[in-house]
């Protein structure tokens, strides 16, 4: 004894058949959802009459239903934004989870346009209802017990493409979820670890400093002292740069640009983190002298300390030569190192938010966020950052910053 989807399948004429196999390929093989449905569309229309095809999805707490998608491919085509999509049949499909028809009574002296035939179907999977197909014909004709059995088959496939592309979303979500417990497991370890260096040298030589049983000199004192000091520096820097990531990345942050004369820039700058820097030789190059470029001070600053920091870190005795110039597309500014290099394999994920190259990282204190801050400035200002290096030879970070505030771009666009 056969099932009743049996019996409908053998109600199907040939090219019905032929039709309902090319759907069901295109909803197994088609990644995007609206090409799918373009697709599925235009077969569907060489095998059943209707004018509008419009697809209507259930949305969570809400009582009235938007078109997901729609196509006129018939009568009343050129016309399309004018005509009616089926609200009310995919209120009533969806709320009855039936079949839904309703015709207009034909008028021959009245605007075809004017008397819609509407067939709704219900789309359901594991007894869910998802939204609504309508299918619209103008001026009739009535649909058949043959064509229903037909528009049911092509539902039930466009069904299967809806909830293909919800099940994908869900493991693309759920993926997301485990990546970002990884990354949040790995932060807390990094960032931990990171903490407690400074906290136990902090709480180590305080406490060695508090005991009773032993008096200590001035000198071993302010040593002490000065590591205490060095550290606590150490730790505030740690959590400004957490707390700068965090804002950066999430677009908090507004850019105060202005003119900054790069020569009186860097002279200032570099004095100040010369005496911090004893391990680098650093030479500037400002060409030409009076070159100007409209930036943020502070952050410029931060960009500045974090390269520099950064070049003492991994590649330091070495020369570090920064150069300013222009270029067609911009004020160019270098920093070339002649350090150890990047491998080849980092340079890709530098910039990344917590990434410090393995080879390079062992014995070296950081939490990775240096060049993602970078980074985050640099687009900031519209620029553009980015690395070349070579093993043995050394490392060069290139920023590209636009002449002039985008406001200024804007208007002069």
């Amino acid at each position: 004894m056969m099932n009743d989807k049996t019996q409908t399948a053998i109600q199907l004429k040939p090219e019905e058949l032929e039709a309902v196999y090319t759907i069901s390929k295109i909803v197994s093989q088609e990644v995007d959802v609206d090409s799918a449905l373009e697709k599925i569309t235009h077969i569907s229309r060489q095998v059943l009459i209707f004018d509008n095809a419009v697809v209507y999805l259930k949305e969570k707490d809400r009582m009235e239903f938007e078109p997901f998608f729609a196509r006129a491919i018939g009568r009343g085509k050129k016309m399309a934004y004018d005509l009616p999509w089926g609200d009310e049949a995919a209120n009533e499909t969806i709320n009855s989870g039936d079949v839904y028809i309703r015709e207009a009574k034909l008028e021959p002296d009245k605007d075809r346009l004017e008397q819609g035939f509407y067939l709704g179907l219900p789309m359901i999977t594991s007894g869910n209802i998802l939204g609504a197909l309508i299918f619209i014909r103008f001026g009739g004709p009535s649909y058949t017990k043959e064509q229903i059995n037909l528009a049911q088959f092509i539902t039930t496939h466009v069904s299967q493409l809806f909830e293909q592309k919800r099940l994908v979303e869900t493991i693309a979500n759920l993926e997301a979820e485990r990546r970002l417990a990884r990354l949040q497991d790995d932060f807390i370890a990094m960032v931990s670890h990171d903490l407690k260096t400074p906290l136990g040298f902090i709480k180590g030589y305080t406490t060695t400093l508090l005991r009773k049983d032993t008096d200590w000199d001035k000198e071993t004192q302010l040593e002490f002292l000065t590591i205490i000091d060095e550290e606590a520096d150490r730790l505030s820097e740690m959590i400004e740069n957490l707390l700068d990531s965090y804002k950066l990345k999430s677009g908090t942050i507004h850019m105060d640009l202005s003119e900054i004369n790069l020569s009186v820039f860097f002279q200032s700058v570099l004095g100040h983190i010369s005496t911090q820097e004893p391990n680098l030789e650093i030479e500037v190059e400002i060409e030409p002298s009076e070159l100007v470029v409209y930036a943020d001070h502070k952050w410029m600053v931060q960009v500045i300390n974090n390269l520099v920091n950064n070049a003492s870190k991994y590649a330091p005795n070495s020369h570090l030569t920064i150069r300013a110039y222009y270029k067609p597309e911009g004020v160019k500014i270098e920093f070339k190192d002649t350090g150890p290099g990047i491998p080849s394999n980092s340079l890709q994920h530098i910039f990344k938010r917590f990434y410090r190259v393995p080879e390079r990282s062992a014995g070296v204190r950081g939490t990775g966020l240096g060049l993602f801050i970078c980074k985050q400035i640099i687009d900031s200002h519209q620029g553009e950052i980015w690395v070349e290096s070579e093993l043995e030879k050394g490392t060069t970070f290139h920023i590209l910053l636009p002449y002039s505030p985008p406001e200024e771009e804007a208007k002069n666009g």
